[in-house]
Order: C-alpha cells, then sequence, then structure tokens
C-alpha cells in the first residue's frame, strides 16, 4: 500500500474536495434525503474547507496514485475523516486517523454520527472510547463524541 499524506492547500484544494464530497455523499446517502446530499458538491465543499483552513485548521489530503482521502485537525479536535468508497478496506482511513493523531495538540478527540457503525468500530480500534457527550443533529439521529484513550498510547508514536 503505497501512499502520501500531504497538506491541503490552494494548488490541491478542488482534488480535497472532490473527494469530500463524493465520500461525504456516499456516506450520507441512506439516511439524508437526495436533496441535501447532493447540495454536497465539490464546490461546495471546496469553500467548506477552505474557510476551515483559513479559521486555522490542517487539512490533509492521502494520495494513493490518485487522491482517496481526506481528513482535518483542528487542535486536536479530528474531522472530516473520509474514504472514497471505492478506496475503503484498504487501511487508508486507519493510516489518515493516525496520521491526525498524532498532528493533535493535546488529547485527540473526534464526534461522530450515533449510526456510523463502521467509523465507530475503527476509532475504538485505534483507542478512541465514547465519552457520553452529545449532540442531536435532527430527531432520531445525535453525535457522539469519542476521546483518544491512554491505553492508546503507542498509536501516537
Amino acid at each position: 500500500m503505497e501512499f502520501v499524506i500531504v497538506p491541503v492547500n490552494q494548488s490541491n484544494l478542488s482534488e480535497a474536495a472532490a473527494v469530500h464530497a463524493a465520500a461525504w455523499q456516499a456516506s450520507h446517502r441512506s439516511f439524508c434525503a437526495p436533496e441535501f446530499v447532493m447540495l454536497h458538491t465539490p464546490k461546495r465543499q471546496a469553500a467548506y474547507l477552505k474557510g476551515k483552513m483559513e479559521a486555522g485548521s490542517g487539512i490533509y489530503l492521502l494520495v494513493a496514485d490518485v487522491p482517496a482521502g481526506v481528513v482535518s485537525v483542528t487542535g486536536s479536535l479530528i474531522e472530516d475523516l473520509y474514504v472514497l468508497p471505492e478506496r475503503q478496506n484498504r487501511g487508508y482511513g486507519t493510516e489518515l486517523l493516525r496520521f491526525a493523531i498524532a498532528k493533535c495538540t493535546d488529547t485527540p478527540t473526534l464526534w461522530i454520527l450515533e449510526n456510523n457503525v463502521r467509523a465507530k468500530r475503527l476509532y475504538e480500534r485505534l483507542g478512541f472510547s465514547v465519552t457520553g457527550r452529545r449532540n442531536n443533529i435532527t430527531d432520531g439521529l445525535d453525535e457522539i463524541e469519542m476521546l483518544w484513550t491512554k491505553g492508546a498510547a503507542a498509536e501516537r508514536e
């Protein structure tokens, strides 16, 4: 598995946005209205990622012959970890998460939709635990906070 993780800047923002849009749409298609899913175009996601960068977030793109995954880190908050559906199950999500953990300035935290069972399994495997904190997104769907636990210290080194 050969890949590189590079910072996103103006020169590769459109590639990162295309990955983010395609992966976001695929991950939300089963529980969001089609009109809402289709709003998340590469152009819209480029503006979203650019805004995050301007506010101080680091955005990173995993390239494995083609752009395949993206993640953002703001201080110790990990967000926007997406891998293209056709590139999943190759270890890219694990590598992006390990990379993001190493970029955190304090104990890494993240929030996931409670129905994202695959992501929760990945995060738990790499040492994250559910904190019990929740944010209500819609009727019947919450976001849950996960914190990187000390038991995973080897992952950070």
